[in-house]
C-alpha cells in the first residue's frame, strides 16, 4: 500500500514519517491552510527527505503554471493540483512540470477516472478537504475506479484498514488524521497510521 502523510509543516515531522515506512510526504502552500508553509519551509524539508521518499506539493489557489514553477523552485517530485483546477490548468502545468497529480471529490468530479487531465495519479478526496471528515465509500466502490488512485479524507489510524477494505485504493492520503490539533502533526499517530496502512 502506498502512503502518502501530507500537510507536514517541519522536518521533524518529515523525518518521522520516512523513518516509519511513509512513501510519500505531502507540503501544502496555499493562503488559507492550517497547515500551509512557505517556499523556503518546503525546500528544506525537501532536502532532508530527498530520495528517501517522494516530496510532493499541494496547492489549490494559484494558476496550474505558477504552481509547476513554484514546485519547480522547490525541487519536488510532484505537484499535486487540489481543487476544480481545468484540463487547461493542467496542460499548462504539464508544460512546465513532469510530473502531476490531480486531487478532487467525486462530488466535483463523479465519473473522475485517472488519467483524465494527464495526471499520472488521481487522490480522491472528502467534499470538503482537510476536514477530516470520513464519506460515503460506497460511491468508490460503485465508480470502479481503476490504476494509480489514491484514498484521502477522514482516515486515521483506525479507520484506515476498514476504509481500505471496502475502497481498494492503490494508495491512502492522511493529515488531520494524524494531528493532535489542526496542522500539528502528532508523531506517535503518524508511526501507527503508517503501520495499520503497511501492514493491511
Amino acid at each position: 500500500m502506498y502512503v502518502k502523510i501530507c500537510g507536514l509543516k517541519d522536518v521533524d515531522a518529515a523525518e518521522v514519517a520516512v523513518e516509519a515506512g511513509a512513501d510519500a510526504i505531502g507540503m501544502v502552500i496555499n493562503a488559507t491552510s492550517p497547515r500551509a508553509i512557505d517556499e523556503d519551509r518546503a525546500r528544506s524539508i525537501v532536502g532532508a527527505v530527498a530520495h528517501r521518499a517522494e516530496t510532493v506539493l499541494v496547492v489549490n489557489d494559484m494558476t496550474g503554471a505558477d504552481a509547476a514553477r513554484l514546485a519547480g523552485r522547490i525541487g519536488v517530485d510532484v505537484l499535486q493540483l487540489h481543487g476544480p483546477y481545468s484540463q487547461l490548468e493542467f496542460s499548462a502545468a504539464a508544460a512546465l512540470f513532469p510530473r502531476l497529480w490531480r486531487a478532487t471529490s467525486l462530488t466535483h468530479a463523479p465519473t473522475a477516472r485517472v488519467g483524465d487531465y494527464g495526471e499520472e495519479a488521481l487522490l480522491l478526496d472528502a467534499p470538503r478537504p482537510g476536514s477530516g471528515e470520513r464519506w460515503d465509500l460506497t460511491s468508490v466502490r460503485d465508480n470502479g475506479l481503476t490504476g494509480r488512485w489514491i484514498l484521502a479524507g477522514g482516515l486515521t489510524p483506525d479507520t484506515v484498514a476498514d476504509a481500505v477494505a471496502q475502497a481498494r485504493p492503490w494508495g491512502v492520503d492522511v493529515s488531520s488524521g494524524v494531528e493532535s490539533a489542526p496542522g500539528v502533526k502528532d508523531h506517535d499517530a503518524i508511526r501507527a497510521f503508517l503501520s495499520a496502512a503497511k501492514n493491511l
